[in-house]
């Protein structure tokens, strides 16, 4: 059932979302957005063997914080921003946990808005992704 902005309220946690790309499919993401550098596909690059293994893409983490987001819409809204800052490298076939929490909700010019706090924690439970969206609730 798609959100409203009845149905949440400031302080409520998004549902979490967990993600483990292997190789594969980082391999598919670079072909669709363009990022072939070797440190996300080849353990062999030097860069890799350095890191002693390769790492997940940053914009990898950010369309996954899009989803996690559009996720919890439901189609009852749309995103209008979303950023994150990469503080760390996430590993292939290690699980992140993307979540986040609503951080304050208002009405503006007649629209419905909320704006959330987001993250991308490592298996560690380390936040390597915050980020943060404003999406726009329908009617």
């Amino acid at each position: 059932m798609p959100l409203n902005y009845d149905s949440f309220k400031e302080g409520d946690a998004l549902p979490e979302l967990k993600k483990a790309p292997g190789v594969t499919q980082l391999v598919k993401y670079a072909a669709g957005g363009g990022d072939f550098n070797p440190l996300h596909h080849d353990f062999a690059f030097p860069q890799s063997k350095a890191l002693g293994s390769i790492i997940i893409h940053g914009r990898f983490k950010y369309a996954a914080l899009g989803e996690l987001v559009s996720n919890w819409l439901d189609h009852g809204g749309r995103i209008r921003k979303l950023s994150c800052q990469y503080r760390g490298m996430d590993l292939p076939e290690a699980e992140m946990t993307l979540g986040g929490t609503v951080k304050r909700k208002w009405e503006e010019n007649g629209e419905k808005l909320a704006e959330l706090d987001l993250y991308v924690n490592n298996a560690k439970g380390k936040n390597t992704t915050p980020g943060t969206a404003i999406v726009v609730l329908n009617g």
